[in-house]
Formats: C-alpha cells, sequence, structure tokens
C-alpha cells in the first residue's frame, strides 16, 4: 500500500507542472477593429505610402513562460486599404497581390525569445502571395488587463519588422518601387471565453 501511494505522490509532483503550465496558457481572440498591419514603402524616392489591412487570429498566451506563447494569424487581402480607391484596386490586381488567387496571408508562430520583461522575437512562418518564409517579429506587450469598453481582459501589442517584397514574388516596378517594406502591427486581442 505504501508503494501505491508513494507512486501516485510521485506522478502528481512530476504532473503538477504541466498542468499548471497548461492553466497559465490563456487563447486570446484577435479584435479586428482594433488588429491591423500597417505597411510602408518607397514609391520612387518621392513620398511613402502607406496602406493596411485589418486581421483576424488568436493569440495563446503563456504568462508564467512567456516563450510558450503562439500566435497564428490570417489576413483577408482583398481588405486592403489605402485611402484610395484606385490604388486599393490596381494593389489587388496581378501586379501586386493577386486577391482572386492568393486571398489570404498567413503568420504561425514557432518560437518566442524573451528580450525583456514586455518585449520579444517571435519568429514563424508567413505565408504570402503563395511563398512561405521564415520571418522574425519585434513584439512589444503594451498592456495586460481589464478592458474598460468590453469588460474583457485584454492583450495590447504593437509589432515591427522589415520584409522584401521581391521574396514574395511580388516585383511590379522594382526597383524604383521599393522592395523594402516597413511593417508596424497594433493589436487588441481579447481573453476567449
Amino acid at each position: 500500500m505504501k508503494q501505491v501511494i508513494l507512486r501516485l505522490l510521485l506522478a502528481f509532483i512530476f504532473l503538477l507542472p504541466l498542468v499548471s503550465s497548461a492553466e497559465a496558457a490563456e487563447s486570446y481572440t484577435l479584435d479586428p477593429g482594433h488588429s491591423y498591419v500597417l505597411w510602408r514603402i518607397s514609391h520612387f524616392g518621392f513620398s511613402h505610402p502607406t496602406g493596411k489591412w485589418y486581421v483576424n487570429g488568436m493569440v495563446i498566451l503563456d504568462k508564467t513562460k512567456p516563450e510558450n506563447s503562439k500566435v497564428n494569424v490570417t489576413i483577408q487581402m482583398a481588405g486592403i486599404d489605402t485611402g484610395i480607391a484606385k490604388l486599393d484596386e490596381h494593389l489587388k490586381s496581378q501586379d501586386f497581390f493577386d486577391v482572386k488567387t492568393f486571398p489570404t496571408a498567413t503568420f504561425v508562430s514557432n518560437k518566442v525569445k524573451m528580450i525583456g520583461k514586455d518585449s520579444a522575437k517571435v519568429y514563424g512562418t508567413l505565408t504570402l502571395h503563395g511563398v512561405s518564409k521564415p520571418i522574425m517579429l519585434d513584439v512589444k506587450l503594451n498592456k495586460l488587463g481589464m478592458n474598460p469598453i468590453s469588460n474583457k481582459e485584454t492583450a495590447g501589442f504593437s509589432v515591427t519588422t522589415k520584409l522584401k517584397r521581391s521574396d514574395f514574388n511580388i516585383k511590379a516596378y522594382l526597383p524604383g518601387l521599393g522592395d523594402d517594406v516597413d511593417i508596424s502591427i497594433e493589436s487588441e486581442a481579447n481573453k476567449s471565453s
């Protein structure tokens, strides 16, 4: 009988960290009204126009071990918004994003490296225009707490990265129209019920 109790006690001790870790990981749903990807590119050196997409997705946030957190995001490419209807239509065409053939872009994380209390490098795969490439995001946790509007626990993030559009076979008007794309992401995610 003592051996059975000892085995149960040992099993409990070894399983407790796994249970605690699973309980610490919580699911958050991106708020599409407050989550967007903003891009900026050189227009033949004359200006740096911007555009954005609103995004949908999930964040699995592990507060006790943030390096175990995960991100999975989808962008509906036809939702591009530059504020200029003609430009939006051109960007949706085969010259650029070809949204009929490639209606979505996705980012799925595979590694989180903490670099400070509220900052991390998030590594993952971006699939855009039919091409999947590894990218790294610089992520800052702005705030984690109760949202006074929604009355939901909310996590807010600011994110930056740089891409080369040619890496994703988007090459129209190179090199005059810049290859380097600056990306800024603002996001709020609400704790899932």
